[in-house]
């Protein structure tokens, strides 16, 4: 048995843990937790940087909204920040705004580069999961 090859479920599962936040990883990992199947590198690479993307957006968007809820408390400052987030908050695309297309962006594209079989890289990200799955 070659350890190299990516197989079809692998890449799958991969693909699939980014556009879901890491929910399709999670569950393959419990599973594999109960059959005892070791996983491989590849598989955890995706896995976990799906889950570590999910929980980065999350805190981010919550890191956010507590900055932005101070400075609205400030006379000037919040008409500027009522402004900024309006314009960040617009519908662009398919009535996404910025922010939601860049995100969604993102996780296509780790999504579909992992159905291709490559590890995608994402600067910081990438590094931290690759430094603690290897």
């Amino acid at each position: 048995m070659d350890d190299n090859k990516i197989y079809l479920i692998e890449r799958i599962v991969a693909g699939l843990s980014y556009p879901t936040y890491g929910l399709v990883g999670f569950v393959w990992l419990i599973l594999g937790l109960f059959t005892n199947a070791k996983l491989r590198s590849f598989m955890q690479y995706h896995i976990f940087q799906s889950i570590f993307l999910s929980i980065a957006i999350y805190l981010l968007g919550m890191l956010l909204e507590f900055i932005l809820n101070m400075l609205s408390l400030i006379p000037v400052v919040n008409i500027i920040v009522l402004n900024i987030v309006m314009f960040f908050n617009s519908p662009v695309l398919f009535g996404l705004s910025i922010i939601q297309v860049i995100i969604t962006a993102l996780l296509l594209y780790c999504g579909i580069t992992a159905f291709l079989g490559i590890r995608t890289y994402i600067p910081f990200v990438s590094e931290i999961i690759d430094r603690n799955v290897r």
